[in-house]
């Protein structure tokens, strides 16, 4: 096994930079990854009050597209998902315990690395997103240990995406069950290489603690494509119902009228995250 970058990084921590964040503190590091050979920013933001002794330990939340989630000057259309601001006034409102939130960045091969199957539409003939699960568990959730005291297990480590990124997310579950045990699934592209991910969910039977699912009604813009694709959330939703969940651990939000933007998965991220780190 190639060096571990935790190690790397580890020497660096008093010099890591502060990135301009509305709310708590945001870190940059540099991950370079040996099973994708390349580079991405894992942004780390550690709620007001944030604590590093060993006495105090903070649960975890892991979302894909980590552009997208703190400043509008690096998301995509310039609309993003204000994590801090949302996290930051929960905590305060005493609706979730103080957790931290870890934004990996997606590169220029996002679709290669989001998809795990080959796929005609978007076009991924050599798809990389069989890798993605140890990619996680290998690479940024050892640095991010190494760094930050966060709490492991389950039950106090969560994962999440939109579009790609939610499609990925379910993967991973698959492929590595009990790992996370909270899945923020966001406009989740079910529809890539004729629904295989649907057909393998059913044979799924170990599901995390909580699932929050969202889609809007007018994801496409086509009324066709539109209501396929909230069939295909209520296909999933299905799915984890024979399995099992009950609304005590799955909460399913179709938006009238929702496009699939990050405007959208911002409006839902305050439910979603109450949802998923309340201790109710």
């Amino acid at each position: 096994m190639p060096p571990s970058t935790t190690r790397k990084l580890k020497t660096k921590r008093t010099v890591v930079p502060r990135l301009p964040v509305a709310a708590g503190t945001l870190f940059a590091h540099e991950l370079r990854s040996w099973i994708f050979e390349n580079a991405r920013l894992l942004r780390v933001w550690v709620p007001p009050g944030y604590d590093d002794t060993a006495a105090v330990r903070y649960p975890v939340l892991y979302l894909n597209d980590g552009q997208n989630l703190f400043d509008p000057a690096t998301a995509f259309a310039g609309i993003h998902w204000q994590v801090a601001e949302t996290a930051a006034r929960l905590i305060a409102a005493g609706k979730i315990r103080p957790l931290i939130i870890v934004g990996i960045d997606n590169t220029k091969n996002r679709a290669c690395e989001y998809i795990p199957y080959r796929s005609k539409d978007p076009r991924v003939l050599k798809p990389r997103g069989k890798s993605y699960p140890d990619f996680l568990r290998r690479e940024v959730m050892p640095l991010v240990e190494g760094l930050y005291p966060v709490l492991k297990g389950p039950e106090n480590t969560g994962l999440g995406g939109s579009s790609l990124g939610g499609l990925i997310t379910l993967y991973t579950q698959l492929a590595a069950p009990g790992v996370f045990g909270r899945l923020l699934i966001e406009s989740p592209s079910l529809f890539v290489a004729n629904g295989k991910i649907l057909e393998q969910n059913r044979q799924l039977h170990d599901w995390p603690a909580r699932i929050y699912l969202g889609v809007g009604t007018r994801e496409v813009g086509d009324a066709e494509k539109d209501a396929k694709t909230v069939a295909n959330v209520r296909e999933l939703e299905s799915i984890l119902h024979a399995a099992g969940l009950g609304d005590e651990r799955l909460k399913v939000r179709v938006t009238e009228g929702a496009t699939h933007s990050e405007s959208a998965w911002a409006a839902r991220f305050p439910e979603a995250l109450e949802f998923l780190y309340s201790e109710n």
